[in-house]
């Protein structure tokens, strides 16, 4: 059994069933209600909203492969309901429109209707297309050879359609033909094998073990589950999801990994950028051109590679600080004879970071989140600091926790480098908007005092 994986599309199943429901929704509200009189723009923005509101809360898009018809239906009750009653509410403060209860109703139930034929059909369709194709699979190893680890692998070879291909034990307490070798031997095999999900018998594990595995997976984007016993698990909350009757627990993904939270992120990225381009860009933009040709030879804006989401390299912009030079792979430092003067003055207020906001209306940016690192950063720190790949998993950010804590500017040491991964995994595992917006406020607030690291 190879580790060599067939081409993946399960990625693109939520963002395509979410696109589709939306332009079911908007396409059916245009139809139903054209004679309501509405605004329709401000309707479809409030539909829009809404549904992803209703969908965050009672986690409508999170379907799994193994979720149940069940839940599948009670979700689709749930969403159905809750949507009726806001549309509903709509119209008490929509001026001059008309209420038509025929209208709401019809849109309403032939909106679900769509929806729930489409769900049953991908989700049937994906279920026969594993067993058939032998596409679309999770490799798994189980770490452990319990009698709850046996149950486990026969689980995923008489569920085919679950679609989980197991390539073998690892275990220091038995000996087992199927056994592939000791916990020691588990890393080089999920890497070289291309493993997906790592299932852990948690008799077979001391806490160090524990810790050591969940850092692993985190660094290496694995999934890691637990095969449930008597021993406590620390510090993470853990999911509990059934295969059947088999129970499993799963350390719970942060907040930001969440379909409705990544198009609430984006919405508000995209209209706080707006609002900066437009009202402070607009007329900065040619003071600044003049200033820059002024002094140095050159372009006005400076692009540069930098690792993004998923470690995909994108081009960071900023207005040019610096006379030309072929070091741009180097920090700047305190009284770098390559920063100009006005570029100083920039640099000591962040004015040089503003064409980023032209990368969060690309997409390749977010207002908030882990500052983008040089690649030379991120090959020199990515194996030696526990987690620092973790920033990885969401797109970086104009500003974030922890430049606003100081620890931003020049990495003089690998405790420099530690207190900003620290902030950078604490911000992606208790993301809030409360807590986003604390950061902007306090950047504006650092950039009006001026920071001693900002050179």
């Amino acid at each position: 059994m190879t580790g060599v994986h067939t081409v993946r599309y399960s990625k693109y199943i939520r963002p395509i069933s979410i696109l589709f429901d939306l332009l079911v929704i908007t396409s059916l509200c245009l139809y139903f209600f054209c004679e309501l009189k509405l605004n329709n723009l401000h309707y479809i923005l409030y539909q829009t909203f809404t549904w992803g509101l209703i969908a965050f809360f009672i986690k409508f898009y999170e379907v799994f492969r193994f979720t149940t018809p069940v839940e599948i239906a009670s979700k689709l009750v749930k969403q159905s309901i809750l949507f009726l009653l806001v549309i509903i509410a709509f119209f008490p403060f929509s001026k001059n429109s008309i209420f038509s209860g025929k209208a709401i109703v019809s849109f309403v139930f032939l909106s679900f209707v769509l929806i729930t034929i489409f769900k049953v059909l991908l989700f049937y369709y994906l279920k026969k297309y594993r067993i058939i194709t032998g596409s679309n699979y999770r490799n798994a190893v189980i770490i452990g050879y319990t009698p709850e680890a046996i149950r486990l692998k026969q689980l995923f070879e008489e569920r085919s359609d679950y679609g989980y291909r197991f390539l073998g034990y690892f275990s220091n307490k038995k000996n087992h033909p199927e056994i592939l070798g000791k916990i020691e031997d588990l890393k080089p095999f999920v890497i070289e094998k291309e493993v997906d999900e790592i299932y852990c018998s948690l008799n077979e594990l001391s806490n160090d073990n524990l810790k050591d595995l969940v850092d692993f997976a985190d660094e290496n984007k694995k999934s890691i589950k637990f095969i449930p016993d008597s021993k406590e698990i620390f510090s993470k909350n853990l999911r509990i999801d059934y295969y059947e009757m088999f129970p499993v627990l799963s350390l719970k993904k942060t907040i930001l990994n969440e379909p409705s939270t990544k198009i609430f992120k984006r919405i508000f990225d995209i209209f706080f950028s707006l609002s900066v381009i437009i009202f402070l860009l607009s007329w900065l933009v040619p003071i600044l051109a003049i200033l820059i040709k002024l002094e140095s030879k050159g372009s006005i804006f400076f692009k540069q590679g930098r690792p993004g989401l998923d470690e995909k390299e994108f081009f960071c912009y900023k207005f040019r600080s610096m006379k030309m030079n072929e070091t741009t792979e180097k920090e700047a430092s305190k009284n770098d004879p390559r920063v100009t003067r006005i570029g100083k003055f920039m640099r000591k207020t962040s004015i040089d970071e503003l064409p980023q906001f032209l990368n969060v209306m690309l997409g390749d940016m977010s207002v908030v989140g882990p500052r983008p690192h040089l690649w030379s950063q991120n090959k020199a720190y990515g194996n030696r600091i526990k987690k620092y790949m973790v920033r990885h998993y969401v797109k970086p950010g104009i500003t974030g926790l922890a430049q606003v804590k100081g620890f931003r500017g020049e990495i003089e040491t690998d405790e420099d480098m530690i207190n900003r991964i620290k902030f950078d995994v604490f911000y992606i595992e208790n993301w809030s908007l409360l807590l986003d917006l604390k950061i902007i406020i306090k950047t504006v607030i650092n950039i009006y005092h001026g920071e001693d690291k900002a050179y």
